[in-house]
């Protein structure tokens, strides 16, 4: 354990406070943070292998939390903060978290713990568990971050029969007066999804601008070195790794996307083109939930571009939806609802996730790319998620914690308060419809009509049987087969069911006994 640690709490031989910061709360001014006493207050910091192999997680996904969170180490100590900081590498390092605090705790015996409430209700109960065991009180704090407390979401799903994004986001525009006009939404529209659903059209994409990456730096490079090595056969490879790290790289992230990208957001949001994952995306969420960036500042950037003239509303709104909207939204979904909401399987999906999410070895070229850039780099984008790597597992009836345990493994900005809902409700509509209207079910012509992907397949969106029906459309009919009776009552079904009803029982019996075929020849990992 790294030994820069009590000797700096000046005159005191005992700690009043250990504060707690967590790899995903690497803010200067979090609520854990705010009235640190340096000469009675000790900071405690620790990388630990279970938060790496609770789920297989990919490299690229190691190194980002690690590396962040030895720079804000690095940061703290320039501030003057005495911080008590256990490495991965360090020869005594317990490996897991309430053991390398119970660990600490004994080191340094503190009157109080205080945290800001952490994102993963896991962390939460080991560290309420060790706080209990050493009779110690923890304060923990509201994460002010966000833009809502927990509290606040569950008063206002209070009573309600469902829940549903558009509500609540509408309820926080009003509250923090964003984008509104008195009490009237700016434009005379709450959304505009209508105007943010176009293609790239054939000529794919034209003059996108280059993300902002960022060269690896001693820490980094050092981190690399030791993941490669202590984490070898784990999924992913560091050759591209270049995400924010530091603040002061997060906020060149923030005006990167603000100058170049945020414009044309919008309109191409939905848009997927062959070898092209960053498109006009902001790749800022990695950097939002580890907390180096604000999600205030990074509205109010949005705001300001479009009150300036920079970029158009539709664009603007569909940006801070994300934010405003779907963050906070599911934030309060997984607080209300955990830790039942994990088990959850409305569904009944019980299919192994294939063994090739973890490679990219498959014919299906829209999955083939999207897992591939997801290996290589941490990352796709929202589309990519819901309606490729999502959608087909949704389709494929895999269950959806296997699902969960991948996205959570996989991306760099995965972290479970956000990962879970929109993973497990969303994509998979594992909670059958409490945090989404419908299942998000589509064939292979969707993906055909908003990218490239099926001009290099090998095939056809339009076929539903055959050797060269595409498997999002067989398996789209199956979905819709199998869970006819259940679609039944939901409204928003009935279009997809109406044209299911055109499907005589010869039709039906073949997509059934492709689609089990097909089920039964994926390799399980």
């Amino acid at each position: 354990m790294t030994k820069n640690t009590a000797q700096g709490v000046a005159g005191s031989t005992k700690v009043r406070h250990l504060v707690i910061v967590l790899g995903d709360q690497l803010d200067e001014s979090s609520s854990a943070l705010v009235d640190v006493d340096p000469q009675q207050d000790l900071v405690w910091m620790a990388e630990v292998a279970e938060e790496s192999t609770h789920v297989w997680s990919a490299k690229q996904r190691i190194v980002v939390f690690l590396s962040a969170m030895r720079h804000f180490a690095q940061t703290l100590r320039e501030r003057g903060l005495p911080l008590m900081y256990s490495r991965l590498d360090d020869a005594d390092n317990r490996g897991k978290l309430a053991l390398a605090l119970a660990q600490a705790i004994a080191q340094v015996q503190p009157a109080r713990l205080v945290m800001t409430a952490p994102g993963d209700w896991r962390v939460l109960q080991a560290l309420r568990a060790v706080a209990k065991q050493h009779q110690l009180p923890l304060d923990v704090r509201d994460d002010t971050h966000f833009f809502s407390t927990v509290r606040e979401f569950a008063d206002h799903a209070n009573g309600r029969k469902q829940l549903r994004l558009e509500c609540w986001y509408r309820e926080l525009r009003r509250k923090h007066h964003i984008l509104m006009e008195g009490d009237a939404p700016v434009g005379g529209r709450w959304n505009f999804d209508a105007d943010n659903r176009a293609s790239f059209g054939k000529e794919g994409p034209q003059q996108v601008p280059p993300p902002t990456r960022f060269r690896p730096d001693s820490i980094t490079e050092e981190l690399i070195a030791l993941v490669n090595t202590r984490f070898a056969a784990h999924p992913g490879s560091l050759e591209t790794f270049g995400w924010p790290v530091t603040r002061a790289q997060a906020l060149l992230a923030l005006q990167s996307f603000m100058d170049q990208r945020l414009a044309l957001f919008g309109k191409y949001e939905d848009a997927m083109w062959s070898g092209q994952g960053w498109l006009y995306h902001s790749h800022l969420s990695c950097a939002l939930n580890l907390k180096l960036l604000n999600a205030r500042e990074v509205v109010r950037a949005a705001q300001a571009a479009y009150h300036s003239g920079h970029a158009p509303l539709a664009a603007v709104e569909g940006f801070i939806r994300q934010i405003l909207g779907w963050r906070e939204y599911v934030r309060g979904i997984y607080w209300l609802h955990m830790p039942d909401y994990l088990e959850r399987n409305a569904l009944g999906g019980q299919q192994a996730l294939p063994a090739w999410y973890w490679t990219g070895q498959t014919e299906m070229a829209c999955l083939q790319d999207a897992i591939g850039q997801t290996l290589a780099h941490g990352y796709a984008h929202h589309i990519q998620r819901l309606m490729v790597t999502g959608l087909y597992a949704l389709l494929l009836g895999v269950k959806p914690q296997a699902v969960h345990a991948w996205y959570l493994a996989v991306y760099v900005d995965a972290v479970e308060w956000v990962e879970l809902p929109n993973t497990l409700g969303m994509s998979q509509f594992g909670d059958g419809g409490l945090m989404a209207s419908k299942p998000y079910v589509a064939s292979g012509k969707y993906i055909q009509r908003m990218s490239n992907h099926c001009a290099g397949c090998p095939y056809d969106p339009a076929l539903p049987i055959g050797p060269k029906a595409c498997p999002f459309t067989n398996l789209y009919w199956d979905f819709l087969i199998r869970h006819e009776a259940l679609m039944k009552k939901n409204p928003r079904m009935a279009m997809q069911l109406k044209n299911l009803a055109r499907l005589d029982g010869d039709a039906r019996d073949a997509i059934t006994a492709q689609a089990s075929a097909h089920r039964a020849a994926q390799q399980a990992f």
